[in-house]
């Protein structure tokens, strides 16, 4: 497809004609947290250029572009095309496409894998990539900046925006990839911005090749340098790289070096980090074992909380029974009292009534014998 072909894009969940081939210009997105799902026939776009300030006048598109609503009678959804200023880079919006190149994605790419795959497993830090940062410092606009460390959060939401005051956390350490037409936000004016936002430590990769249009010779080629700005009293100060020549990541113990035409990043051991698709599959591999760890800390919890309830089950109904084995004790013990009360009752009834037969029969004794002395004294006279 040529450049100028009609090509569809999406922008915040629309789907949009433009005439930009996003593969061969290597645009990105700032994520959106809109979804407005229009369909193509209820959707349409002006690829006509909206003039802007500071596009470049031979391709107005340089920087990138917005899709802007602009309702007319026939289209309440149509939207225009509108090129991206200087200022828009630095400043972007949710779903702002801006242009870059593909070794500057792969850097990206590279580093924002590297830095998870260092922190995010400790829970150390996130780390954010496409994502637009809103500050909590007076007159600060947001920045979008190409990857930022942020510590004291331990996982990654999916953000379009990165407020600091709602979120409680800010950068320590941001890095930008210049690219040759914008670097000018990244070398100046950035370095004053980031500074006043409190952020440690802003690296920046800089591309000191021009660029070049296509079919010239110097297309394509990078000449990259590294600079390191660390916060002292408020004021970025230039800290000078090793004696190889690396700039110290300091939030994550690693080392960033250039070789030829893109980074890489070396452990405290000397050992580089592979290329992007090694450390993808190392990251896949790293998230896929710790899932795996995960699921069996969870099964053994599970276990572990099963154990529990069946010994506390245990435990409660051996009191139950030895509770109930007391009742029954006592109960059986008030029983023995109670037949043993019963009993020397009745022994004492038995004595009892042994002494009245006893006095019975000593009284009926001496009625006969008064009877019969009685009986004697009659006959006598």
């Amino acid at each position: 497809m040529q450049p100028g072909a009609e090509k569809k894009g999406r922008i915040g969940g629309v789907r949009l004609p433009r005439r930009v081939n996003l593969l061969q210009c290597g645009a990105r997105l700032i994520r959106s947290p809109f979804d407005f799902w229009y369909t193509e026939a209820m959707t349409t776009a002006s690829t006509r250029p909206i003039p802007a300030a500071d596009a470049p006048a031979e391709d107005p598109f340089r920087y990138g572009w917005r899709y802007v609503p602009r309702p007319t009678p026939d289209d309440p959804h149509h939207f225009d095309q509108v090129p991206l200023t200087l200022e828009d880079v630095l400043h972007p919006e949710v779903g702002d496409f801006i242009v870059h190149s593909d070794r500057h994605e792969t850097d990206r790419m590279y580093l924002t894998e590297v830095l998870r795959a260092r922190l995010e497993a400790s829970g150390a830090a996130i780390v954010l990539t496409d994502v637009r940062i809103a500050w909590d410092t007076p007159d600060l606009r947001p920045h979008g900046p190409d990857v930022m460390v942020i510590p004291g959060i331990r996982e990654r939401q999916n953000w379009s925006v990165f407020d600091v005051a709602v979120e409680g956390a800010r950068p320590a350490l941001i890095i930008e990839i210049t690219s040759p037409e914008t670097r000018e936000n990244d070398l100046e004016r950035k370095v004053e911005h980031y500074a006043r936002a409190g952020v440690a430590q802003y690296v920046i990769v800089d591309d000191l090749s021009r660029g070049g249009s296509a079919g010239s010779p110097q297309r394509g080629e990078r000449r990259l340098r590294l600079l390191d700005y660390r916060l002292e009293a408020g004021v970025y100060r230039l800290h000078p790289p090793d004696a190889a020549g690396r700039a110290y990541l300091v939030i994550a113990n690693l080392w960033l070096d250039v070789e030829g035409d893109h980074v890489v990043c070396f452990d405290e051991r000397g050992v580089a980090f592979g290329d992007y698709a090694t450390i993808v599959r190392q990251a896949t591999e790293a998230e896929e074992r710790a899932q795996r760890e995960a699921q069996a800390r969870r099964a053994a919890e599970e276990q572990a909380r099963q154990e529990a309830e069946r010994a506390q089950w245990e435990a409660q109904a051996r009191r139950a029974a030895e509770e109930q084995a007391r009742q029954e004790a006592e109960r059986a013990q008030r029983e023995a009292q109670a037949r043993q009360a019963a009993e020397e009752q009745a022994r004492r009834e038995a004595q009892a009534r042994e002494a009245e037969a006893r006095a019975r029969a000593e009284a009926e004794a001496r009625l006969r014998a008064l009877e019969e002395e009685l009986r004697r004294l009659r006959n006598g006279a």
